[in-house]
């Protein structure tokens, strides 16, 4: 067929999608600025509330201590083939088993899978990763950095240049969205994947649409979309909202130490250190409308029954997508967002059972 026929025949179709992306980026920028107006009004709160921390986040000149706690492994950097960046990670256990790799969410980083790293490094080498952008690994600003795709690459090299062909992929928030997609991807470097508390993006999106009550949970991802306001409001009063999401007593994280706030807060602190985890968020629409995928890879998921920021019922939508016998649900009763965190025995008692079988 000739070409200027079939471009004639798309372009009703192309001019349809130019015209819902038009459409859909006009919403999430009137979104985003009515939620920079509510968050707006809490920074402003938290600075009249307390006066003394001012309009600014506070630099930390140190990490805390827990941060060198030799019992959760050792600190390394490891070169990515592919984009030349320098990642951080935290890694114990090598030769005692297959690779686990922990993929971490926000407002974290490494430290988050503390628990783990201590609970499976005796029949794994355990490797927990700051992600591009966050903590000592390099954090490009360009927006353009952290497209989903550059970041599976990531994922990709770092297993590759660990010197290992496949591994058990473990991940929550964030790092969830990013192994739903390397699963789908790169199937053949994931053995195994246990997905805490997140969702594959087409599945969030298709959900969304079908449920308007996930956006409003999701309202911060609006606001993220604006660019230096959402690092302004947050650093406001010395990370104030930042610190009520870790650290509410119903939605936060049960008996999280000062000292482990502080690890997490530390990074963010520093010059830039909050607009390459944002830049996450402000790719997230990039691929709007996304296709259905189909899911393959065995996969255990676990879910809080109370997540604030994501419904129940995106996990009957995560597993009409999945091959059959090839997904295992739980669904935590009285439990939250934070699940790696706030409830690590059960989540290890899920773990071992999924995994054992690797391990005769």
């Amino acid at each position: 067929m000739p070409e200027l026929v079939v471009t004639a025949l798309l372009a009703p179709s192309r001019l349809s999608l130019k015209l819902l992306r038009a459409f859909m980026w006009s919403l999430v920028f009137s979104v985003a600025l009515v939620a920079a107006a509510v968050y707006g009004c809490i920074a402003l709160t938290h600075v009249l509330c307390r006066p003394r921390r001012g309009c600014c986040g506070r630099r930390r000149s140190a990490p805390p201590a827990c941060l060198s706690d030799p019992s959760l492994g050792e600190h390394d950097f490891l070169n990515l083939k592919s984009s030349g960046l320098r990642l951080h990670y935290v890694s114990a256990g090598r030769g005692n088993g297959p690779l686990m790799l922990f993929l971490h969410g926000f407002p974290e980083n490494w430290f988050s899978w503390r628990y783990q790293l201590r609970e499976f490094q005796s029949r794994f080498h355990v490797v927990a990763v700051d992600l591009r952008g966050y903590g000592p690994s390099d954090a490009p600003r360009d927006v353009d950095c952290y497209t989903i795709d550059l970041l599976l690459v990531d994922i990709k090299d770092v297993i590759l240049g660990l010197g290992y062909s496949k591994c058990i992929l473990v991940a929550h928030d964030w790092g969830a969205l990013l192994a739903w997609h390397f699963s789908i991807y790169y199937p053949s470097l994931v053995e195994r994947m246990v997905v805490v508390s997140g969702a594959p993006m087409s599945v969030y999106q298709d959900y969304s649409l079908h449920h308007i009550s996930q956006f409003f949970r999701s309202h911060y991802m609006f606001l993220f979309q604006l660019p230096w306001l959402p690092e302004k409001l947050l650093s406001m009063s010395d990370f104030q909202i930042l610190k009520t999401t870790l650290t509410h007593r119903k939605t936060g994280i049960p008996c999280l130490t000062p000292s482990e706030l502080e690890a997490f807060l530390y990074n963010f602190s520093q010059p830039g250190g909050l607009t390459g985890p944002l830049n996450y968020y402000r790719n997230l629409f990039r691929n709007f409308p996304l296709e259905p995928q189909e899911l393959t890879t065995p996969t255990l998921l676990l879910w809080g029954k109370k997540d604030t920021y994501l419904e129940l019922g995106l996990v009957e939508a995560i597993g009409s997508r999945f091959v059959p016998g090839r997904l295992e649900a739980h669904i935590l009763p009285g439990i939250g967002h934070w699940i790696p965190q706030s409830n690590p025995q059960e989540m290890h008692q899920y773990m071992w059972a999924f995994l054992q079988d690797l391990l005769d």
